[in-house]
């Protein structure tokens, strides 16, 4: 097999925010075999590896010298089923929201909360993606990886995943795995899960027998209203994550601000709303250059034209500086930094 490997291009169509930065190679993936031959070559040539999906929750500051694989590995299957749940098998280059749509028309519930995030499935167990109340790891079964450095393939279950908020082992170890494809279990008997907040605003009159279908249409609506489509202005979502403090540091702050946003974590913490904390910091709408925070979201850092990757890195930076100033509080980038 001869590799088709690109020299010298622009990775602006492949990252959302729509950063014009150019990689040495690149080489598109659309089948193991591929992948396995380019790791070889890489070797080979003695050259890194940088993986892309989508480029949703990438931020690009550079050129990248390196060889750059876009993972567009397709399909979706049925591989097992467990009474009214079924164990789904999908390769790493689906887009995410495509296998939403496929998942909620054969009336499988699990991952309609998780409607219009954009990117590729071999995202989703790295990031453990998550909205509105559900993550990756609820439905997550079993991920397959090839470990770069012997081309092994790997299974690992949903406990070696080591998944956390916005976390997982494969995001410690990235020179080490490619995701190239998950299993989930969904179900048509899984239960609804309307009761987040921000969902409730858009609630039709009747909630008692809700399809899953009903409730991915909720979700695209609830998130259109409040976040730019990439598509139209450049953005990779939400840029930071929602911070976790002690319940001492939150009761802390609530004294000085009695509308503070926190959601429950976990044993002795809970996590405080990043866009709360940026939009009372004086941010939300600020902008500087071609860079800036969403109108009606603070937490999304938006490309208005030509911005580069160490300009959204800059206003990053200051946003981070600000709010650790005011709240004692540092927040941490979501996107990967290249």
């Amino acid at each position: 097999m001869s590799l088709n490997i690109q020299e010298h291009v622009s990775l602006k169509p492949f990252n959302t925010l729509g950063i014009d930065v150019n990689a040495r190679y690149m080489l598109f993936i659309e089948d193991s075999a591929t992948l396995l031959e380019a790791l070889a070559w890489a070797e080979q040539h003695n050259i890194y590896v940088t993986v892309i999906g989508g480029g949703s929750n990438t931020l690009l500051t550079q050129d990248i010298d390196s060889l750059v694989l876009v993972i567009q590995t397709q399909g979706i299957r049925i591989v097992e089923q467990q009474g009214s749940a079924v164990i789904v098998e999908v390769e790493a280059g689906v887009v995410w929201h495509e296998l939403v749509t496929w998942s909620v028309q054969q009336g499988l519930g699990g991952i309609e909360n998780l409607s219009l995030i954009y990117g590729t499935v071999g995202a989703a167990p790295v990031q453990n993606i998550g909205a509105y109340g559900v993550e990756f790891k609820d439905v997550c079964h079993q991920v397959q990886a090839i470990n770069r450095v012997t081309r092994t393939v790997r299974l690992f279950t949903a406990e070696e995943c080591s998944f956390s908020y916005r976390d997982s082992f494969f995001k410690h170890y990235p020179e080490q795995w490619i995701v190239t494809r998950v299993q989930i279990r969904l179900d048509h008997k899984a239960p609804v899960n309307i009761g987040y907040a921000a969902l409730q605003s858009n609630l039709p009159e009747h909630t008692d027998q809700l399809s899953y279908e009903a409730v991915s249409q909720l979700v695209i609506k609830t998130r259109q209203q409040r976040l730019p489509n990439p598509m139209q202005l450049g953005n990779a979502g939400s840029f930071f994550k929602n911070p976790i403090v002690t319940i001492e540091k939150a009761e802390q702050l609530k004294q000085q601000y009695a509308d503070l946003v926190t959601y429950p974590y976990s044993v002795g913490q809970v996590k405080l709303a990043a866009g709360w904390l940026i939009d009372k910091a004086g941010l939300k709408g600020f902008r500087e250059g071609d860079v800036g925070t969403y109108p009606l979201q603070a937490l999304v850092l938006v490309n208005y034209g030509t911005a580069t990757g160490k300009d959204v890195l800059q206003v990053a930076q200051k946003i981070q500086t600000i709010v650790k100033e005011k709240f004692g509080v540092l927040l941490e980038p979501e996107p990967v930094i290249l």
